[in-house]
């Protein structure tokens, strides 16, 4: 560094400004960086030695000094003199010195001398300005936590959370007011915090709060366009049903948004229309319709638009409102844009990253929204706007074909065979259907599948299989298809077959309830009950209120001896549908089988209350009248089943012996001759008749009894006849064939007041068993009471009557005496 050091000259006079001019090229620092010396100096120690104490203080730059140290050089543009009397500043300074600078300063350029930077200062948190800001920093947390809880669907957090931003905004309010102007105040966050606060109480359906919320941000003259919400207390007052107020807002709202916002007042007229559709005023929907599809027509307005006109019944307006919904743009890209043209790899790639992306889905949403908004409108117009809905369904299936939505044409076709099964003309559904024989395959595969479960609901199970056959050739992915073709296998009884079917099905569309159900049966019917059980409970898990699945997986656990399980299920099942008859009595009957008659009986009678024409039910509950020993409360259930079946000769016998149970001998007596007028020959009416007679003391104890030895001796005579019957050649058996015949000839005339009553009763519902007549069966001479025994009355006789087939002249006991 030496060698690029230079002293000044001496000169005997000290002139201020000599050497002033003089250029020493140490000052450039333009080229420090090209100073090897000075790089030397920066990179190693030798720039950050200690600093030498200057002699001669001073603020201004002297001269070079020649010190017992070395040579010191300062890069000031100033000099002092030796004594420290400093020299007047030029009008030049370089950047960064100043008069401060000590002449015995070390070389520091980058001020690595100076130490580390002094600590940032702490804040202080006890200041008036900090606190605001701190609340305010946590009212924008509430704001922010109250909307993500609500996208969350946690309402009554996101309330809780509105609420507590409005009293933290409040104290906020306050705190600045005493500390700024009102000027400062934050709108912003005030709007905010009511905003969210109204949204929030909407969304939790307390309107009266929302809509007070509104009027405050409203009548605050410092909120700008705050008149926008107007549309949201119209939509309150729409939930509300007050549509007048509605209406009155939203035209408010439109009156003060500007005409560049044109969707949003798009929307709102929509929302008007809608109102008016509600009201009944469909002329003033009809108007703002109109001026949507003409201004921006969108698939909502044109729905709406022919909703409008089928309620006033204008055909034509009909037609060419369906024609406008048809011409509405989807705005979408067409499905080859999605198909590689080439086998270029990126191209491909970009097509696969793309071919499922949110954009994609978007678009598929549009066309399915679309698809369905005209169905439902062909649906609905065809049947009106012509003479005939088949008329109707062809002019809707050539304007469809003429748009860009072509492929719905073959849907509408289908849908017309559909209603003609509505209207029971089956005949016009087959050929409507047959018509896609020679479509393409996926319009075939579901006509076919139609078909297939006509003819299945015909019991016409080879054209069912036909068809199905052909709906699965033509679509094998066809869940509907495959699952028509396990149920015709199903009827032809080849259960495994079936549920192969079923399990493909279930591997083509895993949501197909229709196939999970019937594989659960087909495995009862192969008594596989653990997959049955499974196959239920995944249904279950699908269809959580279904209550034939309910009921399968009750009776699964019945057939797996787990009655328990199968109570727990069945109590599920009612809790679904409390009025089933039909599990109500599968209850009763559970609870009987274990043992729990009360609880039993409970259910029977509630089943008996739905539906009181069960014949299984009403038994059961006159039988447990009689075993509680409570006759004269199952009188009333055995004459309901009478009533039912009134050629059952047991229910009279059992209303008779009720009678006769309870003491009433008299009612009995007329029972038993009334059931003797309908049933002559039955052996039981007799016998009891000759008994209570006999008891009773009455002069036609003598008529009963010899009718009753005539009917034991016709008994004898027939068994003989059947007996040689089987032994004896065909003549015999052709005179017994003509006894009978006129033993049924002779019970007609006596048993047509029943016939008559059971005309009447055979529509009743409740039971499978058929109407049969007592005359045609066998008359057995012993007798069981079918009430059971009696309970054996404390003995007072000392003799016991013994029972002979002569009841004339017979000694009365007392155990004939009434109870």
């Amino acid at each position: 560094m030496m060698q690029n050091v230079h002293l000044a000259p001496e000169t005997d006079d000290d002139d201020l400004y000599s050497g002033y001019n003089d250029y020493n090229p140490i000052y450039d620092t333009e080229e420090l960086e090209n100073d090897t010396g000075f790089q030397q100096a920066v990179r190693t120690s030798h720039g950050r030695r200690p600093p030498i104490t200057a002699k001669i203080p001073s603020t201004a730059v002297t001269r070079p000094i020649a010190t017992g140290y070395g040579v010191e050089y300062f890069l000031n543009n100033s000099y002092s003199l030796k004594d420290g009397v400093t020299r007047p500043m030029t009008a030049v300074r370089a950047a960064g010195f100043t008069k401060a600078s000590l002449r015995g300063s070390a070389f520091d350029p980058l001020g690595q001398s100076r130490g580390p930077a002094p600590p940032l200062e702490t804040k202080n948190e006890d200041s008036p300005e900090e606190k605001i800001r701190q609340l305010e920093k946590k009212v924008n947390e509430l704001v922010e936590e109250s909307c993500i809880a609500n996208s969350c669907g946690d309402l009554k957090l996101a309330l809780e959370k509105a609420k507590d931003a409005g009293r933290k905004e409040r104290v906020l309010v306050r705190q600045r007011e005493q500390v700024t102007t009102p000027e400062n105040i934050n709108l912003d966050l005030t709007y905010s915090v009511l905003f969210n606060l109204a949204c929030q109480y909407s969304a939790n359906e307390m309107y009266a709060e929302a809509l007070n919320t509104y009027q405050v941000i409203l009548k605050n003259k410092m909120f700008s366009n705050a008149g926008r919400l107007k549309v949201n207390m119209g939509n309150i007052y729409l939930k509300q049903r007050n549509y007048s107020k509605a209406i009155k807002f939203y035209r408010m709202a439109l009156d003060q948004i500007p005409s560049v916002h044109k969707e949003m007042r798009i929307k709102i007229m929509q929302n008007i229309g809608v109102t008016f559709i509600k009201t009944g005023q469909y002329s003033d929907a009809i108007n703002s319709f109109e001026h949507i599809m003409s201004m921006a027509p969108n698939l909502k307005a044109g729905f709406n638009l022919i909703l409008s006109y089928f309620a006033i019944g204008d055909r034509e307006k009909m037609k060419k409102a369906f024609q406008k919904l048809i011409a509405v743009p989807l705005e979408i890209d067409e499905d080859d844009k999605y198909i590689s043209p080439s086998d270029d790899p990126h191209t491909n790639l970009v097509i696969e990253a793309i071919k499922n992306d949110p954009l994609r889905q978007m678009e598929r949403e549009r066309k399915a929204m679309a698809e369905k908004y005209i169905m439902t409108a062909a649906k609905l117009i065809a049947p009106v706007i012509e003479t005939s809905f088949a008329i109707g369904y062809d002019w809707c299936v050539e304007v469809v074909k003429a748009s860009q939505y072509v492929e719905l044409a073959n849907d509408l076709e289908i849908n017309k065979a559909i209603t003609y099964l509505r209207q029971k003309d089956f005949n016009q559904a087959v050929d409507t259907l047959k018509m896609f024989e020679k479509k393409d395959s996926r319009v075939k595969s579901a006509a076919a599948t139609n078909l297939s479960f006509l003819y299945y609901l015909e019991n016409d199970f080879a054209q069912a299989s036909s068809y199905a056959d052909l709906a699965v050739n033509s679509d094998r992915y066809n869940p509907s298809a495959l699952t028509n073709k396990g149920n015709t296998v199903f009827a032809n009884g080849d259960y495994e077959k079936a549920a192969e079917f079923y399990k493909e099905a279930l591997r083509n569309d895993s949501s197909c309830t229709e196939a999970l159900y019937n594989i659960g049966l087909t495995y009862k019917k192969l008594n596989r009950l653990d997959e049955a059980l499974d196959c239920f409970l995944k249904l279950h898990a699908i269809l959580r209120n279904s209550a034939q699945v309910l009921y399968q997986i009750a009776n699964v656990y019945e057939l797996m001896e787990d009655p328990n399980q199968a109570i727990e299920w069945l109590m599920q099942l009612i809790s679904v549908v409390p009025t089933d008859s039909k599990a109500l009595s599968k209850l009763g009957e559970l609870y009987d089988s274990e043992g729990d008659k009360s609880q039993a009986f409970q259910y029977y009678y509630e089943s008996y209350r739905c539906f009181p024409s069960n014949i299984e039910v009403i038994e059961w509950l006159g039988a447990y009248y009689v075993d509680t020993q409570f006759c004269e409360k199952a009188i009333q259930y055995f004459e309901r089943a009478s009533l039912i079946q009134p050629t059952q000769v047991k229910w009279q016998l059992m209303v008779a012996s009720c009678f006769r149970r309870s003491g009433n001998y008299q009612k009995a007596l007329d029972t038993y001759k009334d059931i003797h007028r309908k049933f002559p020959e039955n052996v039981e009416c007799l016998r009891f008749l000759v008994r209570l007679c006999t008891d009773i003391g009455l002069k036609e104890v003598q008529e009963y009894a010899t009718k009753l030895k005539r009917l034991e001796k016709m008994k004898e005579i027939r068994e003989q006849r059947i007996k040689s019957g089987r032994d004896g050649s065909g003549g015999s058996r052709g005179k017994r064939e003509g006894s009978a015949g006129s033993d049924s000839a002779q019970n007609s005339s006596a048993s047509s007041k029943g016939e008559r009553l059971s005309a009447k009763l055979r529509a009743l519902p409740g039971t499978n068993e058929p109407y049969e007549s007592s005359s045609n069966k066998e008359i057995d001479a012993s007798y069981v009471d079918p009430l059971g025994p009696q309970i054996e009355r404390p003995k007072t006789a000392v003799k016991k009557r013994i029972d002979e087939d002569d009841f004339a002249d017979e000694e009365l006991g007392d155990d004939l005496l009434p109870e």
